[in-house]
C-alpha cells in the first residue's frame, strides 16, 4: 500500500496575454478549474502507475472539495482519511500569459488542519511506503517520518515547497526528492550546523562541501529531480540520481501548473 499524507487543492486558473503589472487589471481570456495539491498530485500519480493508494488530508465543507477529491475518486483512492474542516478547501489562484509566465498565489486553507491526530488514520504497517511533502504542517510531516518509521514503513519526502524549518528533520526521511535549487536552498539553511548535527558552527564557504554535508544528512539517499533555475550545478554524481524532466500532456494535474508544466491557456487543463 502507498500512502500519501498531503496536501490537496483546486486550481483556480485564468488565461491572459499578459501579466498586469502591480495595481493593474487586464482581461482574461480563458478560465479553468483543475485538481491540484502536492499530496493529491502524488496519490493520484502512483494509481495510476497500479498502486493501491490511501489519502490522509483535510478539505473544506464547500462546493470546490467536490472538485477537489474528483479525480482521486476515479482513481479508486481510498480517502477515508480525508477529513473534512470548517477551513476553505485549500486553493491555488494561477495566472498564466501567453508566453508561459505565471503567477500563483497558494491558500492551504484545510490543509493546514491536517494535524498530528489524522496519522492514525494512515494506518500503515511493515511493507507500506509513504509519501510525503511540505504543503501541510511541518509538525505534521516529522511525526509522519516517525510514525512510519515505528511500523516498518518506507519514507519518501518530497520537500517542495522549500521550507527551512524543515531541515530539522530530513535527516529521518529514507529518501528525499528535490530539485537542484532545493537540494542548495537546504544546503543553506544546515550550514550552521556541523556535520554530526551538534548544532557548532560551520563556515567552511566550499560549495562542494556545503552539498556533501546535507547528502550526509539525507544519509546518501537523495533523489535530485531536474534543475528548477538555471545554472545549477551538479555535485558528488555518485551519491545521487539525477531524474530527466517528465514530459507530460498539457494540463496533466501532477504538472502543479507551476513554471514549465503550466498550460498554455487555460482551457488545456481539461485535455486528460
Amino acid at each position: 500500500m502507498i500512502i500519501v499524507v498531503g496536501s490537496i487543492n483546486l486550481d483556480l486558473i485564468a488565461n491572459v496575454d499578459r501579466l498586469p503589472a502591480p495595481g493593474e487589471t487586464v482581461r482574461g481570456s480563458g478560465f479553468a478549474t483543475a485538481p491540484g495539491g502536492k499530496g493529491a498530485n502524488q496519490a493520484l500519480a502512483a494509481a495510476r502507475a497500479g498502486a493501491k493508494v490511501r489519502m490522509v488530508g483535510a478539505v473544506g465543507k464547500d462546493n470546490f472539495a467536490t472538485e477537489a477529491l474528483a479525480l482521486l475518486r476515479d482513481g479508486k483512492i481510498d480517502l477515508s482519511g480525508v477529513g473534512e474542516t470548517f477551513a476553505s478547501t485549500g486553493t491555488a489562484l494561477i495566472m498564466v500569459a501567453d508566453d508561459g509566465e505565471n503567477v500563483i498565489a497558494v491558500v492551504p486553507g484545510a490543509n493546514d488542519s491536517v494535524v498530528t491526530g489524522d496519522l492514525s488514520k494512515a494506518f500503515m504497517k511493515k511493507g507500506d511506503v509513504v509519501l510525503l511533502q511540505q504543503e501541510i504542517p511541518l509538525q505534521t510531516v516529522d511525526a509522519a517520518l516517525d510514525a512510519a518509521r515505528a511500523a516498518g514503513a518506507v519514507t519518501v519526502l518530497n520537500t517542495a515547497p522549500f521550507r527551512a524549518e524543515a531541515a530539522a528533520f530530513l535527516g529521518k526521511a529514507d529518501y528525499v526528492v528535490a530539485n537542484e535549487t532545493e537540494f542548495d536552498l537546504y544546503g543553506e539553511a544546515l550550514s550552521s550546523r556541523s556535520p554530526d548535527g551538534s548544532g557548532v558552527e560551520h563556515h567552511s564557504g566550499r560549495y562542494g562541501r556545503r552539498r556533501r554535508h546535507v547528502l550526509r544528512l539525507f544519509r546518501r539517499r537523495a533523489v535530485i529531480g531536474p534543475a528548477a533555475r538555471p545554472g545549477a550545478r551538479p555535485c558528488c554524481s555518485r551519491w545521487f540520481a539525477r531524474l530527466p524532466e517528465a514530459r507530460r500532456p498539457a494540463g496533466d494535474p501532477t504538472s502543479e501548473g507551476r513554471r514549465g508544466g503550466a498550460p498554455k491557456h487555460a482551457s488545456q487543463v481539461r485535455a486528460i
